[in-house]
């Protein structure tokens, strides 16, 4: 990231989805992208609780990329839901 001209940490963000009205929701309020294969999956779990596990899963399974390519830390988005975040955290430590 020095290479563009950016000298302070870039830490990556995350939120796990856990309902499916947040495919609508985080982008419109955030400005955010969310990747289509999520977005299938999410359209495609059953109810909320299916959406919020897919959600867990696609978190944990972006934390470790990020981790395996050395990202030095992560900051996780509860929005007041923290068992997500508890649940992402016990996967990963």
């Amino acid at each position: 990231h020095e290479a563009a001209g950016i000298t302070v940490p870039i830490i990556p963000g995350l939120k796990p989805l856990t309902t499916k009205n947040q495919l609508i929701g985080l982008p419109r309020s955030f400005f955010l992208s969310i990747p289509e294969a999520l977005s299938e999956a999410i359209h495609q779990a059953k109810d909320n609780a299916a959406a919020r596990e897919v959600g867990i899963e696609w978190c944990l399974n972006q934390s470790r990329e990020l981790m395996a390519h050395g990202v030095p830390c992560l900051h996780y988005y509860s929005m007041g839901k923290s068992e997500s975040i508890r649940r992402v955290a016990s996967g990963l430590f």
